[in-house]
């Protein structure tokens, strides 16, 4: 089925679109010119909404906004906003009454023409979905980036290409009532995340398993061997199934020896060497682990010395242990997608000395207690801010690694205060680290807007 039929499908059908954010927008403006009646539902008021609210009025959009904007659902679809999981009561309703509740990504995967290749996992997901695409891209493929990252790609499924390839990046909440699967699905890692927005971690892990439970046999499943709910996966795969690990061989998948040397082991046994990991451009072994999980879902598809070059040349992407500006010998580290405790350890292993660490933010409901003791070893000062700093210092405090004064703790409210103080107390050799292991939403709008607040600051600095 093509994008003009499916929506041609809908004519006649009441439609609910859960959410106006940029995500969403490009299905509002097809379901608006292709005539199908729709309601968008939204917690915002018609101001914050702007020319986006006026435009589709004018295109006959009806709108429920306000706190109230998920009351009384109904009609035929409802396409859900990824935040909005399908377990909240009015959406369990809505579908109790027999209301299709799916969702812009839903669709695509199902119209999709090409292959589709897609990352899930609690911390890397970004990282090895861009590796992924560039791996392919250099190997001479169209691809088509999107889902978690890039921006939304349903209008233009219609100019894919059967020889093409769609990589997507995947959260928890796209997941979770997700009923296709992709041709190559990625599992970075499993742990604790977004427990306040998920029932429980089960629900959490159930989410992620949505990524492969609905695969053909001969599709890939590509799994973390060194994570143990990954490879608790593996007894519910259908598909064919490859790993990545840095602590074991592995067959067939991508390992990294003990002489450091990345290589992979086909399921007949062959073994290739593929390059020296302390090649990868990116620093950190999490990004080792990212490049040998992007060889593991590209393996075939790729020649082996394209993805090797790609891993030489990969810069990284913003926001992920990103060097800022050296100043005055003081080196200062965006890692502001750092929104989880593993995801601020792993960061912080990057480093040979101990660094000034700036963190906190939201609370998500995930405990600090692995966070305290790596914080004693690898942080000299600590500089706090946001609703998770007393957790996280007392995280810090209860470790039993954790002496008085080692490391120095510091809490100020507001975040600009935090950074220019822990910049203050920087001297020539030191490394400012802002990896917040809590979410950006008690201030910002997402990560990327803190990560740009903290090096508009830095930059700032004379």
């Amino acid at each position: 089925m093509t994008l003009k039929e499916y929506l041609a499908s809908l004519r006649g059908k009441r439609v609910t679109v859960i959410g106006a954010g940029l995500s969403n927008r490009p299905l509002i403006g097809l379901l608006a010119e292709a005539g199908v009646e729709t309601t968008v539902c939204d917690r915002s008021d018609a101001d914050a909404l702007g020319g986006f609210y006026e435009d589709m009025c004018a295109k006959g959009v009806g709108f429920h906004l306000g706190e109230s904007y998920l009351d009384g659902l109904g009609g035929d679809v409802i396409f859900r906003t990824p935040s909005v999981l399908p377990t909240r009561p009015e959406l369990a309703a809505a579908a109790a009454d027999g209301v299709v509740v799916t969702s812009e990504m839903e669709v695509f995967m199902a119209l999709c023409p090409c292959q589709v290749i897609a990352v899930t996992g609690s911390d890397g997901k970004t990282t090895t979905t861009t590796l992924i695409a560039r791996m392919q891209e250099a190997a001479g493929r169209k691809v088509w980036l999107g889902g978690n990252i890039g921006h939304p790609l349903l209008a233009e499924v219609d100019g894919m290409g059967p020889e093409d390839v769609a990589v997507l990046e995947l959260s928890s909440f796209q997941l979770h009532s997700m009923n296709c699967s992709p041709d190559v699905a990625v599992i970075t890692n499993i742990a604790p995340n977004h427990l306040d927005i998920h029932r429980d971690y089960q629900d959490y892990i159930d989410a992620k398993k949505q990524i492969f439970l609905h695969q053909r046999q001969n599709a890939r499943l590509v799994l973390n061997r060194d994570n143990e709910v990954t490879c608790a996966c593996m007894g519910e795969a259908n598909s064919f199934l490859w790993w990545f690990s840095r602590r074991e061989s592995v067959s067939p998948g991508v390992y990294l020896g003990p002489d450091g040397v990345i290589r992979a082991r086909l399921a007949g046994g062959e073994e290739i060497a593929v390059m020296a990991a302390d090649e990868i451009r990116i620093p950190g072994m999490h990004n080792v682990e990212n490049v040998m999980c992007a060889m593991a879902a590209v393996w075939g598809l790729v020649p082996a010395p394209v993805m090797a070059r790609v891993a030489r040349e990969f810069p990284g992407v913003a926001h992920r242990l990103e060097t800022v500006r050296v100043l005055r010998g003081v080196t200062y580290i965006n890692d502001s997608i750092a929104s989880s405790p593993d995801r601020t350890i792993a960061g912080l292993a990057c480093f040979r000395d101990k660094v000034i660490l700036i963190a906190g933010g939201k609370d998500k409901g995930v405990p600090f207690d692995k966070l305290g003791p790596a914080v004693c070893r690898h942080v000299k000062k600590l500089y706090l801010t946001g609703l998770t700093a007393g957790k996280i210092r007392a995280a810090v405090e209860a470790a039993p690694e954790y002496v008085p004064g080692a490391p120095e703790i510091y809490t100020i409210e507001d975040f600009a205060d935090t950074v220019k103080a822990a910049a203050a107390a920087a001297e020539p050799g030191d490394t400012v680290l802002m990896s917040p292991a809590s979410t950006s939403f008690d201030r910002f709008k997402n990560f990327e807007q803190r990560g740009e607040t903290f090096r508009r600051i830095i930059e700032e600095m004379e």
